[in-house]
């Protein structure tokens, strides 16, 4: 006999090896979580239908703490235990929260100095952590109420400026409730990959993100299926809530008296503006109504309000355009994020200023959600990677070797790929016309104790003092873990590269013993790099001291030239034996001792330059 599923009327029909993976935007002002386990990837609501979670926890005693629409509620009435805006404490130290206006009602710990910030409330010691954790778990209670299954993990964005601290931090607050993290992923990237961004042609998208609080602006490079996040710009000041703050003021000037209002009035005056704001994004004109005033307002004077705003904006877009090295018309899709980008005004300045529309068919709350899904499905297994461009990360840190037999690591460890990252280096001798590059993979800082990956020559450098040249070494690995190293001289434009794959015969096992091998000998690599760099210093400044000696050395009184010649001596023979602080130590005395030579070569110098060059023409 054969048996046959049933499943209640309008239910949606559910394959049961589908694993269960959350996509989850943690904003500053709202956060929201979204999932394909149902069939296309959706935005989760909560009981009443909303899909934004305010990024709001009010503490309670002995009480479990109340978070989104009724923590938000609570902030006029107790603001010294509701909090708001945590996620811009991630990754700060406690000394740094000293002047950030926006949290001056909450009582900080006062002792915790460079350690992460801690706020008192009635409910006890809360971290950046632990109020983050707690806006999580509001959000997995959404999912938790609608699907009776384990969240198998979960892709959290974060704005593409965090940093490592940052970035570690959100992971922590996430593994204090249990929730595994796939990934960490960049918003803007996030965005992309909501419009199917990625599985474009190369191009260049900007992705202009206006939430409440706060304003980012990024440009994002597509090239052999990496983003790479090419300048990010913004203000981290100004947000959705300036357009509430300055229209409140431009109709308390009507209402008021010398526009002077009260503490509450002033709170009443700026919600009916958000209403009024609201209105104005789905009309061209508003009937005003407050107390006993009446009035109206059109779209064109709103703009006129908040051309300020707006200027600042675009400025920024300007400023990004600019780090790039970019044109208008280099640009090739604009992605709006944040609710505040619904405002015909913002849109219109954006289409304006790139002089092409932006992408609007996702609703802008919701896209960088939807995107964090989107990368949830592919990395739990529910849909092909060659549906989506998959963000992998990379075992272990991928570098390049340099003088001392030190490693310099471009690509840390854990590092989202695809991925695209540069670093400018330079020669170690005068005169020096090739550069050997040997590329290794590895957690320790000597290049014996790493992995070797390659290695290849840059030649063409042109002869140069030592420190004069520029080579920039780019490591871009792509959605396959293929890993391209490329070598350029940024005068003469010469490259070299080389392809590999970082993970070729490299088993899950191998990565263990490296990763522990690291661990055991940590304190070991820091001596020896520390010990490297000082005998490198002390001869490099070895090095350029006999150099000028022989070149201005009728600079210096004999007796000088032997207390030089000494320490040099003494210097050298320090180097093989003795411990970095003492190489240290020798070398800033020298340094100091021969200061007064550099000096005086330097006026030598400048002296021959200007020699026979008239004052006006010196001045010009």
């Amino acid at each position: 006999m054969a048996l046959l599923q049933i499943s209640e009327p309008g239910k949606k029909s559910i394959n049961p090896k589908v694993k269960l993976a959350v996509g989850i935007d943690l904003g500053t002002t709202n956060s929201l979580i979204s999932s394909g386990y149902l069939g296309d990837v959706e935005i989760f609501p909560d009981s009443s239908g909303h899909v934004l979670l305010p990024s709001v926890v009010q503490y309670r005693q002995d009480a479990q703490p109340i978070v989104g629409e009724k923590a938000k509620m609570e902030i006029l009435v107790d603001p010294e235990n509701t909090v708001t805006s945590i996620k811009r404490l991630m990754g700060l130290s406690a000394s740094e929260t000293q002047n950030l206006p926006q949290f001056e009602q909450y009582t900080f710990d006062s002792s915790r100095g460079d350690e992460s910030p801690v706020i008192i409330t009635r409910a006890g010691r809360k971290d950046p952590i632990q109020i983050s954790a707690d806006i999580l778990s509001g959000l997995l209670a959404r999912i938790h109420s609608a699907i009776d299954e384990d969240i198998e993990g979960a892709v959290i964005t974060v704005p593409a400026y965090f940093n490592d601290a940052q970035r570690q931090q959100t992971k922590e607050a996430a593994n204090l409730i249990g929730l595994s993290v796939l990934r960490l992923i960049n918003e803007p990237t996030a965005a992309a990959v909501a419009y199917g961004l990625d599985s474009n042609e190369d191009g260049n998208t900007i992705v202009f993100d206006l939430g409440g609080g706060t304003f980012d602006v990024s440009l994002l490079c597509l090239k052999r299926g990496v983003f790479e996040v090419l300048a990010t710009g913004g203000d981290t000041s100004l947000g959705g809530d300036d357009f509430d703050y300055v229209l409140s003021d431009w109709m308390s000037e009507r209402v008021f008296d010398h526009g002077q209002a009260t503490l509450k009035e002033r709170g009443e005056l700026i919600a009916y503006a958000n209403s009024v704001k609201h209105e104005l994004s789905l009309h061209n004109s508003v009937s005003l109504s407050f107390n006993e005033w009446r009035g109206t307002l059109d779209s064109v004077e709103f703009a006129t309000i908040c051309e300020p705003y707006i200027k600042r904006m675009i400025n920024a877009c300007r400023r990004v355009l600019r780090d790039a090295s970019l044109s208008k018309e280099e640009i090739d899709n604009i992605v709006l994020v944040g609710g505040s980008t619904r405002m015909p005004i913002i849109r219109e300045a954006v289409e304006s200023f790139f002089e092409k529309p932006p992408l609007t068919n996702i609703d802008p709350d919701k896209v960088v959600a939807m995107g964090a899904g989107l990368q949830a499905e592919v990395l739990v297994g529910n849909k092909s990677a060659s549906d989506f461009l998959l963000l992998d990360v990379n075992p272990l840190s991928l570098g390049i070797e340099t003088m001392g037999e030190l490693v310099e690591k471009i690509i840390p460890r854990n590092t989202t790929i695809p991925v695209a990252k540069a670093q400018e280096f330079t020669t170690f001798k005068d005169g020096q016309t090739s550069m050997v590059v040997h590329v290794v993979q590895g957690e320790r800082e000597l290049v014996s104790d790493c992995r070797s990956l390659a290695k290849f020559e840059l030649g063409g450098i042109p002869k140069m003092v030592a420190g004069a040249a520029k080579i920039r070494v780019t490591f871009q690995v792509d959605a396959d873990g293929l890993l391209s190293v490329v070598a350029e001289e940024l005068s003469t434009k010469k490259k070299s590269e080389v392809q590999v794959k970082p993970s070729f015969g490299l088993s899950a096992n191998a990565v263990e013993e490296i990763l522990n091998s690291s661990h055991k000998n940590a304190k070991l690599d820091l001596d020896v790099r520390a010990l490297r760099e000082a005998q490198i210093e002390a001869k490099q400044l070895i090095d350029a001291i006999k150099a000028a000696k022989e070149g201005d050395g009728d600079l210096l009184e004999e007796s000088d030239s032997g207390r030089i010649e000494s320490l040099v001596h003494q210097l050298s023979e320090k180097i093989p034996n003795g411990t970095s602080q003492e190489i240290r130590e020798m070398t800033e005395l020298l340094n100091q001792i021969t200061s007064d030579f550099a000096a005086s070569r330097m006026d030598r110098y400048v002296g021959q330059a200007l020699k026979g060059e008239a004052i006006d023409e010196i001045d010009q």
